[in-house]
């Protein structure tokens, strides 16, 4: 580790051991943010709120739009960044209360926050519930700090890279 990650590893440090000691270990919240977290895999959840979308305006050009974001968003996220970045993944031997696929990639940043943000941004046009929009993907970007698969910073770098990435999908997309 670099002398520049040391800040970067105390604040991971310090924002686990509060998660741990505030949120971890609440069945219910343990239940809410696994569910999310896996809900969130490969970006079901979003195709699937897309797909409901499209058949509430009887239309498939706004589903169609964000899958195809969402494809160019884990390419870049998955293929190109993380490879670059090659971060491991927070450790951790205990036992999870709830089943978890691990996944095999780089750490940073979070896919899941980053397509969680990219779907945010394209599901909330001309729709009225675009702050459930935003607050879902906030749930499944923090989900992945609960679950103990991404560091806190993992996830601020994956939601400020999907604000940018929907930001240009918005615009492409108009």
């Amino acid at each position: 580790m670099s002398d520049a990650d040391k800040p970067v590893e105390s604040i991971d440090t310090a924002v686990d051991a509060w998660w741990e000691r505030a949120l971890r270990g609440k069945p219910a919240l343990d239940r809410i943010m696994y569910s999310a977290s896996e809900a969130a895999n490969h970006s079901r959840l979003w195709h699937a709120l897309g797909a409901a979308q499209a058949v509430a305006r009887r239309s498939h050009r706004p589903a169609a739009e964000l899958s195809i974001s969402l494809l160019a968003e884990a390419v870049l996220v998955n293929g190109v960044i993380k490879t670059a970045f090659g971060r491991r993944r927070p450790l951790f031997a205990g036992n999870r209360p709830h089943a978890l696929r691990q996944p095999l990639t780089s750490s940073f940043p979070s896919g899941h926050a980053s397509a969680a943000m990219v779907a945010a941004s394209l599901l909330s046009r001309r729709s009225p519930w675009a702050p459930a929009y935003y607050a879902l993907g906030l749930v499944v970007a923090l989900s992945r700090i609960h679950v103990r698969i991404h560091h806190a910073s993992d996830v601020a770098a994956g939601i400020g890279t999907g604000a940018v990435l929907g930001a240009v999908a918005r615009r492409l997309w108009r």
